[in-house]
């Protein structure tokens, strides 16, 4: 594309050379930057892009934009932008065409259940209406191809270049996660939204966002950016659920366990092999069911069926769809058949959820093994502890991706906020795995909790392979053996 067709609609000062060069793509990413490339050069976190403009340069950048031209950069066209983050997501939808306005495109925000939601949501338009792409924490899904995530919600350059992968595969909708960190570092700009969801908010990243408060502001920016002619699907049960629609202008459909919500559901039975549930909506009842457990899971079923009636899809269209839903990787996930769950839950509320769950399927012991992540809102530590006390019968402290940290003392102050004697620590979490195991009586239950999917430990010096269900099947062998 020529850079002119790129700055047709676009005002930015052009500083030093010509419109009329080729732009191959667009970088933010110095080490990412590919010949023909314009450069971003923004500002971070922790550092500066103009630091690396040279060396965008060096690996083929044509064109630079930065915050002031630099009269002895020769050979390079230079734009001028006070804020060149800002514009990003503009120059990235104008670059790939404004994909998302091809898209029938869902985001889906909230502290618990968005990857869950996300994947029920595909599931029934993919069954029901239009092939649908999917940007998530587990992975990336375009068309038949499968990428695994580096992020749940990827830079903003790479969303909208993964929106127009899924038109030319023949997608016709899009579903993404949009985390709070992505909004709030611009991520999801000028991606336009036909339906966005809002599952809960709970305490999690008050490292970066410090107060409740201003975590559920960054996720109200999501409805905020809805044009009054697309939907909000919200969950009424939720304390936050007013902030979300305070300055949103699109029409809003409720849903939750609550009978004021506009979509709810009752009549909830759980089983080890799933759920029975009824649905209301509009003077309709309808019975659903379906092979996850969890009343928790209940609730993303509704924030998945919100979404289809905001498509036009009518509910009673919805039931068999929902029963035939395979298990998410890593959600409360049961290792082959034994009583052992696996499950993402790494906040305080998603503990306490699956824990909940799982004591209404219990006919002995529930022994629960978590940690928490290092480098991450430390607060929590000693609140996932009450939790685990409260709903477990035996808790086993270990290692969640330390990172820079020492995972002792990250598990000393999990184990702070322990009442009781009944845990231990064991920082290494093979060790912990193997331990719970060796302590599991024939009717208890195990959860392995915080990582679900994951297959790797994050250290200060490295990453290793690491997956709770594949070490929990080791370890059941070599504990056979022994």
């Amino acid at each position: 594309m020529k850079l002119k067709k790129l700055l047709t609609d676009i005002a930015l000062e052009l500083y030093r050379g010509s419109r009329e060069i080729e732009i191959t793509g667009l970088c933010s990413n110095s080490k990412r930057v590919a010949p023909g490339n314009l450069f971003i050069a923004k500002k971070g976190l922790t550092c500066d892009g103009s630091q690396y403009i040279e060396e965008a340069i060096e690996s083929g950048a044509v064109a630079i934009l930065s915050d002031m031209g630099n009269p002895f950069l020769k050979d390079v066209v230079q734009l001028v932008h006070p804020d060149p983050g800002t514009i990003e997501g503009v120059l990235a939808s104008a670059y790939y065409d404004h994909p998302s306005r091809e898209l029938f495109t869902v985001g889906i925000t909230g502290t618990n259940g968005k990857t869950t939601v996300a994947y029920i949501v595909k599931h029934l338009l993919d069954n029901l209406a239009l092939s649908a792409g999917l940007i998530g924490t587990i992975e990336y899904l375009i068309g038949e191809s499968r990428y695994d995530a580096e992020h749940t919600t990827p830079d903003v350059i790479t969303n909208h270049k993964m929106l127009k992968e899924m038109v030319r595969a023949g997608c016709k909708a899009a579903v993404m996660e949009v985390t709070s960190h992505g909004l709030a570092q611009r991520r999801v700009d000028q991606i336009e939204y036909d339906v966005a969801v809002f599952t809960n908010l709970t305490q999690d990243h008050l490292d970066y966002h410090q107060t409740l408060d201003s975590y559920a502001k960054v996720k109200s920016q999501l409805f905020a950016s809805l044009s009054e002619d697309k939907n909000a699907v919200i969950n009424i049960d939720s304390p936050y659920s007013t902030k979300m629609v305070k300055k949103c202008r699109a029409k809003v459909l409720t849903y939750g366990l609550s009978p004021e919500a506009d979509l709810s559901a009752d009549q909830i039975k759980l089983t080890k092999s799933g759920t029975e549930f009824q649905i209301s909506y509009q003077g309709q009842r309808l019975s659903f069911s379906w092979p996850l457990i969890g009343r928790f899971n209940v609730l993303n079923c509704l924030a998945a069926v919100g979404v289809c009636l905001s498509y036009g899809i009518p509910l009673e269209a919805l039931p068999p769809h929902i029963t035939s839903f395979p298990p998410v990787p890593g959600r409360l996930e049961r290792v082959e058949e034994h009583a052992i769950f696996v499950d993402f839950a790494h906040t305080p509320d998603a503990l306490q959820n699956v824990l909940q769950t799982l004591q209404e399927l219990k006919t002995g012991r529930i022994i629960t093994l978590f940690g928490c992540g290092g480098d991450r809102d430390s607060e929590k530590r000693p609140q996932m502890a009450i939790v685990a006390e409260k709903f477990s019968d035996f808790t086993i402290v270990t290692s969640d991706n330390p990172r820079s940290e020492e995972p002792l003392s990250i598990c000393e102050q999990i184990a702070s906020g322990f009442r009781s004697k009944n845990h231990l620590i064991e920082p290494d979490r093979r060790r912990a795995i193997e331990k719970a195991i060796e302590m599991k009586g024939e009717e208890d239950l195990i959860l392995i909790a915080g990582k679900g999917h994951e297959a790797y430990q994050i250290f200060s010096h490295q990453r290793v392979p690491f997956d709770d269900r594949k070490v929990s099947l080791e370890s059941i062998e070599t504990i056979k053996g022994q």
